[in-house]
């Protein structure tokens, strides 16, 4: 399968109405965090089709076309490692997990980190070491940050919760609000499965947690319980 077969069945599915709606939603304009970014206006149930249908193609290609400025060729490209990733033997999954770690610069959108790091990053290192977090925690990419945090879903699927809490505690001082949001929204993930756990953490943490961390982190608590913590009060443990 070649490239080009891949990009026209893409472009057959453009809208420029919503190409122009993805260039706000994404925050493209000047100094905003996807400065610069192209769009063509394929929506994302429509990209996960073709990423079924288009899934012979050989992962070095969907690296190559991860390359692309086209945001929604990005995307294609990513959901195509995922596939490839997740039906592979083990020298496929090394081979694709390598392709990922080579090309993160690619990976530079909060949609595509969020598609693409649990099932992938967070997958391979499962039953492996997971220092890669602690190094991806402290880039000075912002998407390799969040790439830490949210590869760790994979890990809160599996009710391990330990690599999300302290990668989550990396990037407390963290100065990015998408790195805050990712990693509140990995510990409300993390508190569904073990509510202790949660509370553990913000009774040591709240205080000296972001506000947008905090306020995602503890969406599910009950509105009284929220108040305190957002106060630095924490509830009585068991309240």
């Amino acid at each position: 399968m070649k490239l080009d077969h891949v990009r026209a069945r893409l472009r057959e599915h453009a809208n420029p109405q919503d190409a122009l709606g993805a260039l706000r939603y994404f925050k493209t304009g000047p100094g905003e965090y996807g400065e610069g970014d192209v769009f063509i206006g394929v929506r994302v149930p429509v990209l996960r089709r073709l990423a079924r249908e288009l899934r012979a193609l050989a992962p070095e290609d969907a690296a190559e076309l991860l390359r692309s400025p086209v945001h929604e060729e990005r995307l294609l490209a990513l959901l195509l490692l995922v596939g490839a990733y997740g039906r592979g033997d083990d020298a496929q999954r090394g081979r694709v997990f390598e392709l990922y770690m080579a090309h993160t610069r690619y990976v530079d959108n909060w949609d595509l980190v969020d598609s693409s790091a649990p099932d992938v990053v967070g997958a391979h290192l499962a039953g492996r070491d997971r220092s890669l977090l602690d190094r991806l925690a402290a880039s000075d990419s912002v998407w390799e940050r969040r790439i830490a945090i949210v590869a760790t879903l994979h890990f809160i699927r599996r009710g391990e919760f330990a690599d999300t809490l302290r990668v989550a505690a990396l990037l407390l001082r963290d100065r990015h609000d998408l790195v805050h949001k990712a990693v509140g929204w990995m510990l409300r993930e993390a508190g569904k499965r073990d509510r202790a756990a949660l509370e553990g953490f913000l009774r040591e943490h709240c205080r000296e947690m972001p506000r947008t961390m905090l306020r995602y982190a503890i969406e599910r608590f009950p509105e009284p319980q929220r108040r305190a913590w957002l106060r630095g009060e924490p509830p009585a443990e068991g309240g």
